[in-house]
């Protein structure tokens, strides 16, 4: 939808997430000297000043990239994160927080490619000021859900796509569920990432999405989810997953080792879970 803007949430606990396991599948890619291509399918606006109107109207970030910014870490991921993060900031201050193209571009090597997809104009312009210098970058003004299958399969093959729509539309779930199945026919050797936020009760809709994509048994599926706090009943999310679609090798053990130290220092609410789902394989 074009009124949902990403800096309002910049910086929270489902970005922790979701970076988290984006940074994990780049490094999987970098590992090996083929080129890749990534895929991200809603890009916002690349990176957010957490000082502005938007962030600090709910202040969402106090509960994702704060806690983490002055602990002691000792997970590998977990500090490629932080110091990711920093790369974007000066003095050691947190002011700004990188969006997933931001990121995705900090991992790429000279013959790597990342498209980025974005309808909102203003989100557009933002990625054009931010990534429109870098060659090995393709910005694209167009619906996500249809230009990921536009997109694919992509050249190199080799690659990931993150897939993380705001789920303000009911509707989002059944194209999420339709969309990564045709995409996996069509880039059957891509790593797909998607992001799904768990809700109130009243609105949480992922129970239905994971099992609609259990019953599809796509290959080498994985879930993981981080909870900060209770569920409510009818307003607020307290948390989010991830679904990976043709996991890498190891990358659930090494997803248990950041989450723990993760929920370590988010507190004792947080909590996590990976759980591997049936997989056509």
């Amino acid at each position: 939808m074009l009124s949902y803007r990403h800096g309002f949430h910049a910086g929270n606990h489902a970005d922790v997430l979701k970076h988290l396991v984006l940074l994990g599948l780049l490094q999987k890619l970098s590992a090996k000297d083929k080129p890749f291509t990534c895929i991200d399918s809603h890009g916002g606006g690349g990176l957010y000043d957490l000082f502005n109107e938007h962030a600090q109207t709910n202040r969402e970030h106090e509960s994702g990239i704060v806690p983490l910014w002055d602990a002691p870490i000792t997970d590998p991921l977990l500090a490629a994160y932080v110091q990711r993060v920093a790369a974007s900031n000066t003095k050691g201050k947190l002011r700004f927080y990188p969006g997933s193209p931001v990121l995705i571009q900090s991992a790429l090597r000279a013959h790597d490619r990342l498209h980025v997809l974005e309808l909102h104009p203003a989100e557009i312009e933002s990625l054009h000021h931010y990534l429109g210098h870098d060659k090995r970058v393709s910005l694209h003004h167009r619906d996500s859900f249809e230009g990921l299958l536009a997109l694919t399969p992509p050249d190199p093959r080799r690659g990931m796509a993150l897939i993380d729509p705001s789920y303000e539309e009911k509707k989002d779930y059944q194209r999420v569920q339709q969309t990564l199945a045709k995409l996996h026919r069509r880039w059957p050797v891509g790593v797909l990432a998607l992001w799904y936020p768990r809700l109130a009760r009243q609105r949480d809709h992922s129970e239905w999405l994971i099992s609609a994509l259990g019953r599809d048994a796509l290959p080498d599926m994985l879930l993981l989810e981080l909870t900060v706090q209770e569920q409510a009943a009818e307003f607020g999310m307290h948390g989010s997953g991830m679904l990976i679609v043709n996991t890498p090798w190891q990358f659930r053990e090494q997803m248990h080792k950041t989450l723990t130290e993760l929920v370590a220092i988010l507190g004792s609410q947080a909590a996590f879970r990976i759980v591997p789902l049936p997989s056509g394989n």
